[in-house]
């Protein structure tokens, strides 16, 4: 498959980063046209007003990288009381402005408060080298989230709940090992990034591990003697290309992240020695640590559906646990189609509120 193949080569980025500096700004001109917070999906927020959910742009701190994020809060939010709150990770390529966003808003319209913060390295974040996307660094970006909102005016710190969608949804499923400040663990649509950079989408690259282990190796070394970033990902793509993608995942993916939902923040590009370090990582491993009630959602026709499926009874010492089916749903689907979106949303209501 041309296009998987693509997704682990080597990609030498064609313009400079005068060029991409320039065609960046562009497109956040544009989008800041569109919202003034720069959100892309649908019935996003455009004005914070009295008795309606309102958003707050902030930024903290973490392991000396400053932390872009939005905070979310409830119609008629009132500092002097206590709210339960959801920290929500974003699916990999993805950034706070997107589908992160769109549940983080759906969640505070409910009553919650809730922060959707971009990883370190990635989005408007800081951090570099750009696009790099390290299990360390993306763990400890979810528990940096709960730093930040259990100190944020109104949230009570014993009402805390984690939700994580996509390669967010990995990373949840680690973090919540250790960090029992989650009271209630969550996960949509999860992609378990090291078991598929390792052995490729679906297995399919089973052949080549050693070979690309060899690749993200002599990319570290480049950039340690000051040569140029490698990156491995999609830097562009032609509608032709979409179109022949034979997996929902990405063929849908490309749609969503270059198409439907662009932003200038968002990329498809990693820097490829990071694959030493997502390679020889795995959001199951000791997956057993997790004692908190554990919910887990993925479309029934989702083609990742088989790691939620993996992970799911591996998770044995959950508190309680649920696998629930959204029936007729892809994975990219669940990131924006309203009735699919929805019958999450619920779902997560109803859990939230039996947990916090």
């Amino acid at each position: 498959m041309k296009i998987m193949k693509k997704l682990t080569s080597i990609i030498a980025l064609a313009m400079s980063v005068a060029a991409t500096d320039v065609v960046n700004a562009q497109s956040a001109q544009k989008a800041k046209q569109q919202n003034p917070y720069t959100l892309v999906y649908d019935g996003a927020i455009t004005k914070n007003e009295k008795g309606k959910v309102n958003i707050h742009p902030v930024k903290y701190n973490l392991n000396g990288i400053e932390i872009a994020a939005n905070v979310y809060t409830p119609a008629n939010y009132d500092a002097s009381k206590k709210y339960p709150a959801v920290a929500v990770a974003h699916p990999n390529g993805g950034i706070k402005e997107q589908t992160a966003g769109l549940y983080a808003q759906r969640l505070a319209e409910a009553g919650y408060i809730t922060i959707a913060a971009d990883a370190a390295y990635q989005g408007a974040s800081g951090g570099t080298p750009r696009h790099t996307d390290k299990p360390f660094f993306r763990v400890d970006d979810i528990r940096g989230m709960a730093d930040f909102i259990t100190q944020y005016a109104g949230v009570d710190a014993n009402r805390l709940a984690v939700l994580g969608i996509c390669g967010g949804g990995g990373y949840t499923l680690k973090a919540a090992q250790s960090d029992k400040r989650f009271k209630a663990v969550a996960t949509l649509s999860m992609f378990n990034s090291g078991e598929v950079r390792r052995n490729g989408f679906q297995n399919s690259q089973l052949a080549t591990v050693q070979e690309r282990l060899k690749k993200a190796a002599e990319a570290r070394a480049q950039e340690a003697a000051g040569g140029k970033m490698i990156y491995a990902g999609v830097a562009s793509i032609t509608d032709e290309e979409i179109a022949k993608t034979s997996t929902d995942l990405y063929r849908e993916g490309y749609q969503y992240y270059y198409r439907t939902h662009a932003h200038p923040n968002s990329t498809f590009l990693y820097t490829m020695s990071s694959l030493m370090d997502l390679m020889t990582w795995d959001a199951t491993n000791q997956i057993e640590l997790i004692d908190q009630p554990l919910l887990m959602i993925a479309g029934s026709k989702s083609d990742t559906k088989y790691m939620t499926d993996e992970a799911f009874p591996k998770a044995f010492n959950a508190k309680s646990k649920e696998l629930f089916l959204i029936e007729g749903a892809t994975h990219i689907q669940t990131y924006y189609k309203p009735e699919y979106v929805s019958q999450a949303v619920n779902k997560l209501l109803e859990f939230y509120k039996s947990n916090l």
